[in-house]
């Protein structure tokens, strides 16, 4: 009975030892948990010498809807160059991943790792004097065309947002029109409401639209910011969308991984 009894009480301080450890082992990985979490995400290196390729043939950019809704919302061609190389600020990235201006002159920002692209984001700059339903947005907001715009005072800030908001509302009748057409009922279109971001010192707005099959999964998803600077409209976009030939990227996941980051640099561009 004595043996029984010693081999109990050692049985029983071997459980509290482990526990003891596993306790240990937890507050030590408490203690660290936020430099692991802070290696997670880390500026993109600026002696990355990985040059990424563009993802389309330096000709005119290729619009991420049909050519018949890209024809009703802008009515011209934006400004040729990639701008990217001068507009580009303060950029971040995930681990291993690089972000920079693509080779060429078609305004892509080229997002690879290890050498592989990955995908790009497309800006469009359209001269207001090209674009006159915009105009009529400008003016039904309470902006006369051609006027000087203080963008320190709330007043013009909130009808620019204005005139923003009827763009982005009108791109979505049309695209939605579009896509009615094409998915032929096989897949939802959802647009996303519009949210207020900054596109470099300019308020801008940042929106996009999903293509959800019916029998589950992404058919196409967009990530869109459009801002104002009382000369041009600066239209920045990427997707995940197997039918477009530019501004995408080829996962989704990856899309979902960056789009954090794309936030991030819109808010850093040189803009105005």
């Amino acid at each position: 009975m004595l043996k029984i009894q010693q081999a109990k009480i050692q049985h029983a301080k071997g459980e509290n030892l482990l526990r003891v450890y596993h306790l240990l082992i937890g507050l030590i990985l408490l203690a660290l948990s936020p430099f692991i979490l802070k290696s997670v995400f880390k500026k993109s290196s600026s002696d990355n010498n990985v040059q990424p390729q563009p993802t389309q043939s330096q000709s005119s950019p290729i619009p991420i809807v049909t050519a018949s809704a890209a024809t009703t919302v802008t009515t011209s061609k934006p400004l040729s160059g990639n701008v990217w190389k001068s507009l580009l600020g303060r950029t971040i990235a995930p681990v291993g991943w690089n972000v920079a201006p693509c080779n060429g002159d078609a305004p892509f920002l080229c997002i690879s790792s290890n050498g592989k692209n990955l995908g790009s984001v497309e800006m469009g700059i359209y001269p207001l004097a090209k674009q006159q339903r915009f105009q009529k947005m400008l003016m039904n907001a309470g902006i006369p065309v051609g006027i000087k715009i203080d963008y320190q005072n709330p007043n013009y800030q909130n009808q620019i947002t204005s005139a923003l908001g009827d763009w982005v509302t009108d791109e979505y009748a049309v695209i939605s029109k579009d896509r009615q057409s094409s998915y032929t009922n096989k897949i939802n279109f959802s647009g996303y409401p519009p949210q207020k971001v900054s596109v470099g010192q300019l308020q801008g707005l940042r929106y996009g639209f999903t293509g959800i099959k019916r029998e589950g999964g992404i058919q196409e998803q967009h990530l869109k910011y459009i801002a104002f600077d009382g000369d041009k409209l600066y239209v920045i976009n990427t997707a995940y969308d197997p039918a477009s030939k530019s501004g995408k990227f080829a996962k989704h996941e990856n899309l979902a991984v960056f789009e954090p980051f794309l936030s991030a640099i819109t808010a850093n561009l040189k803009l105005p």
